[in-house]
Formats: C-alpha cells, sequence, structure tokens
C-alpha cells in the first residue's frame, strides 16, 4: 500500500517487518477493560492510528486478525474493549450485553473515548491522523464515535446498525469525522427504513459522507464465521468482503493524505 511504502522508503529500517502484539489494559470509571494493540516495530515514527470497535461477542480473534491486516499496511492498531475484562459473551448472552450500550448511548460513547485515548495517548501514533473502523454493534460505536464530535478523521462502518438514539443524532456544529459506510444491500437487520433516516441524518449534519451497498451481501458479510446460507440473514460474502476492504483503504488514503 502507498502509506506503508513511503513510509518504510523515508525511515531507516535495520529488520524486516516484525509485528508487536499486545493485550492493553485500561480503566473507564473504575471498569477493567483489555484490548489489543498491534503494530509493525520496523517503522520508528509516528503513524496513523487506526481504533477497532468489536462485534457483540466484544474483542475476539476477529478483531484482532484486523488488526494485524492494519497494521502489515503500517497503521498503528488499537481493538478497544466496550464491555470489559473477561467479559466475551455468546449469542443469546451477547444480545443482552450489546444492548446494554445500545440503549445508554452516554456509557457507549465514554467506553469508546476512552479506547480513543489509549490510541491516541501511545507515541507511535500520529494524532492528527486517526480513524475508526468497527464491525456489526462496532459499526454502531463508530457511528457513535463521529456523532459525539470525536476529533478523528474519519469512520468506516461494516455491516452495522445505522440509527441515532433520540436526541443524539449527528449535528453540524459537532460532526467532524468523514463517514463510510459498508453496507450488505439484503441486509435483513437493517431495514431501508433505517438506511433512509441515516441518510438524512447526514444531509441535516452536513456531513462528508458516503454509503456502498453491495448487492446480494447480508448481514456479517465480512466474516467467514458466519457461514454463507443468506436465508439465515448473516453471511461471508467473498466479493462485498474484498470490495469494502478496498474502499477502506482507499477512504484511508484520501483522509489521511
Amino acid at each position: 500500500m502507498f502509506l506503508r511504502s513511503v513510509l518504510l522508503m523515508l525511515l531507516p529500517v535495520t529488520s524486516f517487518a516484525t509485528l508487536v502484539e499486545k493485550d492493553v489494559t485500561y480503566e473507564q470509571q473504575g471498569t477493567t477493560l483489555e484490548g489489543f494493540h498491534v503494530y509493525d516495530d520496523s517503522i520508528s515514527a509516528p503513524r496513523p492510528g487506526i481504533l477497532i470497535v468489536h462485534q457483540w461477542t466484544g474483542l475476539t480473534d476477529y478483531e484482532k486478525s484486523r488488526s494485524k491486516q492494519l497494521a502489515e499496511l503500517g497503521y498503528n492498531v488499537f481493538a478497544l474493549d466496550i464491555y470489559g475484562k473477561g467479559i466475551r459473551p455468546q449469542p443469546p448472552a451477547a444480545g443482552k450485553e450489546a444492548g446494554k450500550y445500545k440503549g445508554d448511548r452516554e456509557l457507549f460513547r465514554a467506553r469508546l473515548l476512552a479506547g480513543l485515548e489509549v490510541l491516541l495517548n501511545d507515541p507511535r501514533t500520529d494524532k492528527t491522523k486517526v480513524a475508526a473502523i468497527g464491525y456489526c454493534f462496532g459499526c454502531t460505536g463508530v457511528l457513535e464515535l463521529a456523532r459525539s464530535g470525536a476529533d478523528v478523521a474519519g469512520v468506516v462502518s461494516f455491516h452495522g446498525g445505522l440509527g441515532a438514539a433520540e436526541g443524539m443524532a449527528a449535528e453540524k456544529e459537532t460532526l467532524k469525522a468523514r463517514i463510510l459506510v459498508c453496507h450488505g444491500a439484503d441486509d435483513p437487520y437493517v431495514p431501508s427504513e433505517e438506511v433512509a433516516a441515516f441518510e438524512q441524518e447526514m444531509r441535516d449534519a452536513g456531513a462528508d459522507w458516503q454509503l456502498n451497498a453491495y448487492g446480494n451481501a447480508v448481514h456479517s458479510f465480512t466474516q467467514k464465521m458466519a457461514g454463507n446460507d443468506n436465508s439465515k440473514g448473516a453471511a461471508y460474502n467473498e466479493k462485498a468482503d474484498q470490495r469494502s476492504w478496498d474502499a477502506m483503504r482507499l477512504f484511508f488514503d484520501e483522509i489521511f493524505k
């Protein structure tokens, strides 16, 4: 990728790229959280930072694998933890846990901002070039981060909920981030009415936004563990996965240039 190529040409490199991976424990109002940090230690200077917000089962190997993919491209990556250390629920308990935060957007935002602070405070992060991505539940998270007025260059949503809580929609006075939504055109969990409401919210806020809808794709289209049966409402779609990843990379090139 262009970003990593330029960094490696400009910076002294004494060895081949080596990813450093580590769990990071941090606090938010007395709650212990545990995220995942990964970076390429062959790059010595600050670089753009990417915050990852997990799906409804909490921080898993899926988010960690995406973190490593991004670190290989030259980014400093932190996958945050919304739920708390050791809280990694499986369905149906995952729905209840996610609901706590969807029902309390102020708490959700506080956890998001706590994770963002970890990334910003890392000396490897170029604080002027930070973005966030999220999957499913995490998509709701990155949109909340943008709505909160967080000082991030952009956010990317992958197959997630788009609705704003009552009284907490994006506003012209606070929205700073550019927004990319990667949406499954046949996602039964995000009805057309929700998509339309999000689009209107973005127009009203004067946002710099884009929404890519991928044909024949349902919920969880980036996740192989979802299987391949669209009739279940959640399924992997290789084309949509690759196209959305490519769209994200182009988006980062644009907002970080």
